[in-house]
């Protein structure tokens, strides 16, 4: 339980991290697209190899469909309703200041990240269960593409006139909930059967998806440009590889 719980906590700070480096030091924008589009490439490389093959593996592929559709509907039904009350922009580093509905977008912005956050903290706390240790190709994942929605997320919330200490005290909230989701995702799933963790898992990797592709992509082009795909590519074959460590 208590590795569930640290395991969480360090993926979780990775927002925070981003948050302090967009805070205190002038990151290009660039840098944070090609951030991000590394992130991309290592989340969509850990939905596949490790949430869904593990899926359909375990509770058969009826089970692992289901369930990835249902993450991703779900997602995609959330992220639209966030995103029409002011947080389309959370992983934008710069916000459209003509768009009335990004005025007093603050919570939503948190709102939107919690939602990330949640599915991701969820699977790093049930890839313990198996006793092997935790899945450091989930938390390396994880922890990349949180640092790039930290520094967007903040760089917008500073456009809202928010303060030093209520961005920092926001993202220490995402932290503290990423925690929890992790001990819960352990807590929970630990005497589930192999159709239900295989359900929830693919839940998980149908919201990252849908995730990845709504935000993190088109971000990390607007950003980085045409290198972003090999960028992307990279981080695909960084969760490949440690998926075989």
């Amino acid at each position: 339980m208590w590795s569930a719980l640290l395991w969480g906590a360090i993926s979780g700070s990775a927002v925070l991290l981003g948050a302090l480096l967009a805070l205190y030091l002038p990151i290009p924008n660039k840098l944070i697209g090609f951030i991000m589009a590394f992130g991309t490439g290592v989340l969509i490389g850990a939905a596949a190899y490790e949430l869904l093959d593990d899926s359909a593996n375990e509770g058969g592929l009826i089970p692992a469909i289901i369930g990835f559709t249902a993450g991703a509907v779900v997602f995609t039904l959330f992220d639209w309703y966030i995103s029409h009350k002011g947080g389309a922009g959370r992983k934008r580093s710069v916000r459209d200041s003509s768009n009335t509905k990004a005025q007093g977008g603050g919570m939503a912005i948190f709102a939107g990240t919690v939602l990330d956050a949640i599915p991701e903290s969820i699977m790093i706390g049930a890839s313990l269960i198996s006793g092997q240790g935790v899945s450091m190709l989930l938390v390396v994942a994880i922890f990349i593409s949180n640092i790039p929605e930290g520094l967007s997320s903040t760089s917008g919330l500073k456009q809202d006139n928010y303060s030093r200490g209520k961005i920092v005290l926001l993202w220490l909230g995402v932290l503290v909930i990423s925690t929890i989701a992790s001990g819960a995702g352990y807590l929970f799933m630990d005497h589930a059967s192999g159709s239900t963790t295989a359900l929830i898992a693919s839940f998980a990797g149908g919201g990252i998806i849908s995730m990845v592709s709504s935000s993190m992509m088109p971000e990390a082009y607007e950003e980085g440009g045409p290198l972003t795909g090999l960028v992307a590519a990279m981080g695909m074959l960084c969760s490949l590889i440690l998926d075989h460590l």
